[in-house]
């Protein structure tokens, strides 16, 4: 019985303190510092490389540099964040986040650049999903799902956002005048939302999830388990951003336009967000083990169509928004993949050390895929993926703790 009840007083207190501004201000920074500091560079890149004369290799390994930076710093950023909150973190991340688009903006050559990107990779490190997904999950307990859904809802909104603004700013200015608009944006959006709507008192780490029985101590990242899931999450997400890097130019190798890859792959992306709001019913519904499993290898599939199917175009934006739809259910799934199996205790050091070599992989992802595509062709490199996110599938089937095998 005390158990119980310190239990619920737990839950209470978890109520309580939980900020009713931190949703909505999350699902606006979430917007606004993925729209400014990720999307806009792919819009800008070839602007930039035509001013300064700088190889689009090295301005693009400068981004993925920041991506790299990222992975990196989301390690000791998710245990400050574990002891306390993001507040600090994210107030902190959304100003280095404005210094280092300043930095980018004024860079008088490749050296500066890359170290204003690599600045930007902590910036990112502290604002984007990962220490939103922190804050949710610790404030919201048992109802984060919900919250973590409509978060990622918003964010899958940056790039329709963000892009055409960013596109339409470039027609009338240059690209540094572009990115300090789009700094000034930032600073106004994101600093004084983090540090006046994230004010609420952290809630302390609730008691080691129950139903598994494993304590999420030190011991948690050196298990089979933990290290098969990283593993099988590092070779989905490398899959998964060669094939958005790699749609628009499969395509117009079958005949389409740019214009009508742009908009297959823009379809992908609306059916990213149909794929969010999916995923509480398909928690509800299936195991951990055979939800993981289950949507890696439905991604894997959706790549194989797109590298057997030659056409007609419209057949092909049905597989690409299905294939966005397996992407959004994913995103959420890496959201809760540790909450699902040791509990919420240490969420954000162990989220953390899962994502990292992930986000590494989406870093190298579009090099790794280019340059195989140039040596075999795009449909044989989606054949090549397919079969890669098959065997993270099957890794993915030894990624449950043992204590939890018996209800998976």
């Amino acid at each position: 019985m005390p158990n119980i009840q310190a239990s619920v007083a737990a839950t209470g207190a978890g109520v309580r303190s939980r900020p009713r501004a931190a949703l909505p201000a999350l699902c606006a920074t979430q917007i606004t510092s993925w729209g400014i500091v990720y999307y806009a560079f792919p819009v800008l890149n070839s602007r930039i490389t035509a001013d300064t004369g700088w190889s689009p290799a090295f301005t693009t390994a400068a981004f993925s540099g920041a991506l790299l930076v990222s992975a990196l710093a989301g390690i000791p950023i998710g245990r400050i964040l574990d002891r306390r909150g993001p507040r600090t973190v994210m107030t902190t991340g959304s100003i280095l986040a404005v210094l280092a688009l300043l930095t980018i903006a004024a860079a008088p050559n490749l050296p500066v650049f890359t170290a204003g990107w690599l600045l930007a990779g902590v910036a990112m490190a502290a604002t984007f999903y990962h220490p939103a997904f922190a804050a949710l999950t610790r404030w919201w307990g048992e109802d984060r799902v919900r919250a973590l859904t409509i978060v990622t809802l918003a964010g899958g909104l940056a790039s329709t956002v963000f892009a055409p603004l960013t596109a339409a700013l470039a027609e009338h200015f240059t690209w540094r005048t572009t990115y300090l608009i789009l700094a000034g944006i930032l600073a106004l959006v994101t600093i004084p939302t983090h540090a006046l709507a994230l004010r609420a008192p952290w809630p302390p780490a609730p008691p080691p999830h129950p139903p598994q029985g494993i304590a999420p101590g030190p011991a948690v990242e050196r298990s089979r388990p933990f290290l098969l899931l990283a593993a099988a999450l590092t070779l989905s997400g490398f899959a998964m951003y060669a094939v958005v890097i790699g749609l628009v130019p499969l395509l117009t190798e079958r005949g389409a336009t740019t214009t009508e890859a742009a908009w297959v792959l823009g379809l992908g992306g609306a059916g990213q967000t149909l794929g969010r709001t999916l995923y509480a019913t398909l928690a509800r519904r299936t195991s951990t083990t055979a939800r993981t499993a289950a949507l890696i290898t439905a991604g894997g599939a959706t790549t194989a169509a797109l590298a057997l199917v030659p056409g007609p175009l419209p057949l092909l934006a049905l597989i690409a928004v299905l294939a966005g739809t397996v992407r959004g259910n994913l995103t959420l799934l890496q959201a809760t993949a540790v909450t699902d199996r040791w509990g919420t205790t240490h969420y954000g050091r162990l989220s953390g050390l899962l994502s990292a070599p992930a986000s590494i992989a989406a870093a190298l992802a579009p090099f790794a895929g280019a340059a195989l595509a140039g040596t075999v062709g795009y449909p044989a490199l989606f054949l090549a993926l397919a079969t890669l996110s098959l065997a993270a599938a099957a890794i993915s089937l030894g990624a449950t703790p043992h204590a939890a095998r018996s209800r998976a």
